[in-house]
């Protein structure tokens, strides 16, 4: 025996199939019969939510010009000036740019790391902040490293902690080198010509603390306008972003 019910046959009806287009024109071409009917043949119209026509039919006379709207023609005006430069397309934003080289370029990248214990190695710039990697000597397991930075020469401060990226051993082959990544949150407002972000590298590692701020001088970057060119095959999609 079975518990599920008992299954029942699924009648299905045959719906009456519809007369064929030739045969609905035939039909719609068909006067009534009837005296004083004055039916005709079915329109078609298409209207918009106001009841509004969505089509308008303009008979234009022998030698008259279609007007083409301005929008229209200052589209096509910047396509032709676009498509017969001969030079990149090249526009101006405003970032933060380093006001130092890159420690990891530097030929005293090593000695500074072996001194200091700790090294900015780079730091990138964007939109919605900063984003950069310190290298640390492996002194210990324990360790702590984080970046101490201000938006207002120092009235301020605040502080975030960098994370364990990667180990690479060091260029003598003896020691170990750990990488940390850090971010540091920059406001929309900051990016103002002539803003400032200061920073500085932070190592506390056996009850000792050490420091890397570019030799004295803190690790800045201002805003500052940066020119970008744009390859001649990516106008069209710029013209769709504008």
């Amino acid at each position: 025996s079975s518990c599920d019910p008992a299954l029942r046959p699924i009648i299905r009806r045959r719906a009456r199939s519809l007369p064929t287009l030739p045969e609905r024109r035939k039909r719609a071409a068909v006067q009534c019969q009837v005296p004083g009917c004055q039916s005709r043949m079915n329109r078609v119209r298409f209207a918009d939510a106001l009841g509004l026509e969505l089509t308008e039919v303009k008979v234009f006379q022998t030698g008259e010009d279609p007007s083409i709207p301005l929008h229209v023609l200052s589209r096509l005006s910047i396509n032709s000036d676009l498509w017969y430069s001969s030079l990149d397309l090249e526009f101006t934003m405003q970032c933060l740019v380093p006001d130092f080289q890159q420690p990891a370029d530097c030929p005293d990248f090593s000695s500074r790391l072996q001194e200091q214990q700790v090294c900015l190695e780079r730091v990138t710039s964007s939109d919605l902040g900063l984003s950069g990697t310190i290298q640390v000597r492996n002194v210990a397991f324990e360790k702590r490293v984080s970046v101490r930075y201000t938006f207002n020469q120092w009235k301020s401060l605040h502080e975030v902690c960098a994370h364990w990226h990667s180990s690479i051993p060091e260029k003598n082959g003896q020691d170990q080198v750990d990488v940390f990544t850090f971010f540091l949150p920059v406001p929309p407002f900051l990016l103002q010509l002539c803003s400032v972000v200061q920073f500085a590298a932070r190592y506390q590692v056996n009850g000792q603390e050490y420091w890397d701020n570019n030799r004295g001088k803190n690790y800045s970057l201002t805003c500052r306008t940066h020119p970008l060119k744009m390859p001649r095959e990516c106008e069209d999609s710029w013209i769709h972003f504008i």
